[in-house]
Parts: C-alpha cells; structure tokens; sequence
C-alpha cells in the first residue's frame, strides 16, 4: 500500500537540511575538539538542542546522560544522539498509516487553522485516488464558508466527493458522510473538523461530537485520528497537540512544510513527550508531496555527511 508514497532519500535530506543544521551540526561544532564533556561543554549542548526545538525535558535527558557516564567522548555525539533519536522514535509506535482493504477507512483529521489540514485532507485524498479507491470527504468545518470553498475545490482537484453542508451542525455532516459511504461502498472518508485554538471549550464539544457521532455509526472502520501540525510552529506544537488529545484520541500525526523548516525537531519532541508517531509529511506545495514518514531514513537524513 502506499509505494508512491515514499520519499527519495535525497529530497528529504534537502527537506529537512535545516533541522540538521539546527539540531545536529551546531551540536556537533560546539563539541568539536574537547576530550571531556565538562560542565561548561554540557550546559551549551543543552542549550543548543532546546533552541532547536526539542523541548526542554527531552534536551535535559540527554545531557544528563552524558553527565552520568564517561565511556562517550566528545568526539562520539553524533552516534550518541543518532542512537537515542532512533530509540525515542521507535517507542513512539509503528508510523505506517493504518488501512484495510476492501473495507470503509475513516480518517478524523483535526489541527489548528493554518496547519495545512485542508491541503493535507487533499492530497491524501488524491493519493488513496490515485490507488483506485473511492474517497469522500466531509466538510466537517461549516462555519468558515472559505474553509467549505476551499475544500470542494481542492476535492474536485484530487477527484474526491464531498458532502458539505454550510452551516450545518458539523457532526450531522459526518453523519451523513457515513451513511453515504456504507450505501455506496466507498473505500474511505477524510473528515476535515475546524481548528479554532482561541474558544478551546467549543473546539473541544465539537470535536468530542464528531468523534460520537463516528464511534456510534462506524467505531470498528475508524482507522486514524490524525493532528495535523506545521513543521514551524516548533514547541508551540505541542501545545496544539496537548489541546486536542483532551478531546479526542489521537493516534499519530500528519506534519506539514517539513521543506525548509529548522523546526523538525518537532518529529522528535512529540515522539519524546506524546508518545504519538508521525505517519505523513509534507515536504512541497503539489498533490505529490505528502508523503509517509519514514523514522529510518528520516534519522539517517538527520546525520548524513556531505
């Protein structure tokens, strides 16, 4: 499932060079030439790695690791963090997108406006297209007309039905979405939810609605909850994520503008502190450029050598 998914090794080298830089070339300059780790050496290192946005908890682990032992040198950071990177993202559980063939997949994609959520739902759209499946998307956002527009333009774009009804209670969208792909045997739903951070407590009810309204009509052929975040939100990430796990029960997340950020750390962070994997990354603005995650190359992309 999934081959045109997978990014070339060397585009997402180029996506993520900026995050190397941040996050493992400065690490490895400002260690370079010291035999020991000294306090001094440390407290910079540690420094350095919660500017790259790896969080503060997470960057203090590490360090206090080095702290605590005296077989690694210096000179061996980057196998240090390589390894714990590998570690920590391989705990955070199996990052291939969950599906079942020849069965109805309903997606719940949830995150903040201006995450990308709209985009995303329409390039996942196209890719499950583009496997001969039989896509729908809800609109579930009926309160930002735009976001309805913008939608059913970019589903006609990736050649998905839509059901949207302005206006409309967003839940009773879904509904009906769900009832429309049982009677016409569609493969899968996007379901797109609004993202309004500022009225916390109605965003909450709304996504907690949806979500019931999904768990009474077709609990066993909901496959993912994904949040959508973008790459350059950095730790604010988090917070978005935290937001939405008291809501609904997210299951992994969708990272967009990857290309060019300094911020994806953020992949490592949320690993680290959510125990959630990242399963899609956007890596450019066409239909092919959500692709899935691949914690493996991802690392490798981190360390590579010029």
């Amino acid at each position: 499932m999934f081959k045109f998914f997978s990014e070339s090794f060397n585009n997402l080298k180029q996506a993520v060079s900026n995050t190397a830089q941040n996050l493992v070339g400065n690490v490895a300059a400002s260690v370079e030439g010291e035999e020991e780790f000294s306090e001094f050496v440390l407290e910079d290192m540690e420094d350095l790695l919660i500017s790259a946005d790896l969080g503060v908890n997470y960057a203090s682990e590490l360090v206090d690791k080095l702290r605590t032992q005296d077989k690694i040198k210096p000179s061996q950071v980057k196998e240090y963090l390589k390894s714990e990177f590998s570690n920590t993202l391989a705990q955070a559980g199996n990052s291939s997108l969950n599906f079942v063939e020849n069965d109805l997949n309903i997606y719940f994609i949830s995150g903040v406006n201006g995450a990308g959520k709209t985009t995303l739902i329409a390039k996942l759209a196209y890719k499950f297209k583009q496997e001969g499946k039989k896509v729908l998307i809800a609109a579930g956002d009926t309160f930002r007309a735009a976001a309805e527009e913008q939608l059913n333009i970019w589903s006609t774009r990736a050649g998905a039905d839509i059901v949207r009804k302005d206006k409309a209670d967003p839940a009773s969208v879904v509904y009906e979405a769900i009832q429309k792909a049982k009677n016409e045997k569609y493969d899968v739903i996007l379901v797109d939810t609004a993202g309004r951070l500022q009225n916390k407590f109605n965003l909450m009810e709304e996504l907690s609605k949806i979500k019931n309204v999904i768990d009474k009509n077709a609990a066993d052929k909901l496959r993912e909850c994904i949040l959508v975040l973008d790459a350059n939100t950095g730790q604010n990430g988090l917070q978005q994520a935290k937001v939405f796990l008291e809501s609904i029960n997210i299951t992994s997340v969708a990272l967009t503008k990857l290309d060019g950020s300094a911020k994806g750390a953020i992949v490592l962070a949320i690993a680290k502190e959510m125990k959630l994997p990242v399963k899609l990354i956007g890596v450019g603005e066409k239909m092919e450029d959500l692709k899935a995650f691949n914690p493996e190359d991802f690392i490798n992309a981190l360390f590579v050598e010029d």
